[in-house]
């Protein structure tokens, strides 16, 4: 599920560290604008707001009823500080850009993104600074349909391919997903392993981290999975 979780250890970015940072941070934030410092940043809500603010967002997106942006004004408020809404975990694939498919701007979205949208240690440690730096009280990890690393992984397990380079590391993180699926005896091999690659990675993030455990415990940061339709465009929550 989360193939380098142990290697949290060994970080040399330490707890202690990144919120003496965060606290460094705000107070140079609040000394150059005065009306950041005197407002609530955008991202002082609920997980439960957070996630309808990204789902209504796609829903505006599958509907064609994208929000116009005044791109230039909101990188001259953005260059000041930045308050993202929401964290995503997602695959890098060329076809699933967060900050479209959800219609939000730069600034709302902290993105991870690796193939498979798998767990390891530096995407946990983006996360954890999204988290403690940064205040977003949610991450949501999506994968989507057709996904090339999901489908390696259960080539490798399906018909015994082996891939050249470091891609036999990918996919097996996605292994386990894939083995999964076969048990299920699912109709669709490829996309149960897709879920459950998402499902798998939504407790890695846990397990991996005791910094994102905390935040979950303490009801200050949620965490969810979502499958994005590259036909449809619409994410298919993950429970």
């Amino acid at each position: 599920m989360c193939d380098m979780c142990d290697e949290n250890a060994g970080s040399d970015m330490t707890r202690r560290g990144l919120m003496i940072g965060a606290a460094a941070g705000g107070l140079a934030m609040a000394a150059a604008s005065p009306a950041i410092a005197q407002s609530a940043p955008q991202n002082a809500i609920t997980p439960e707001e957070a996630l309808a603010r990204i789902m209504d967002g796609n829903a505006r997106y599958v509907a064609g009823e994208r929000i116009d942006h005044d791109y230039s004004a909101e990188r001259a408020e953005t260059a000041l500080a930045q308050f993202p809404v929401a964290g995503i975990l997602s695959c890098a694939d060329s076809r699933v850009p967060p900050e479209i498919l959800f219609d939000q701007a730069p600034g709302d979205l902290f993105v991870a993104r690796v193939a498979g949208n798998i767990v390891n240690a530096t995407g946990i440690a983006s996360l954890e600074y999204g988290v403690l730096v940064l205040g977003i009280p949610l991450i949501m990890v999506l994968g989507h349909t057709s996904c090339g690393a999901v489908s390696a992984a259960v080539d490798t397990v399906e018909d015994k391919v082996v891939l050249p380079g470091h891609l036999p590391q990918l996919t097996e993180a996605i292994r386990p997903a894939v083995l999964a699926a076969r048990l299920q005896d699912a109709d669709d091999l490829k996309s149960a392993a897709t879920t459950l690659n998402v499902r798998y990675a939504m407790q890695g993030l846990r397990l991996g981290s005791a910094i994102l455990a905390e935040a979950i415990d303490a009801g200050k940061l949620g965490v969810v999975g979502g499958v994005y339709d590259l036909e449809s465009g619409k994410v298919i929550p993950v429970a």
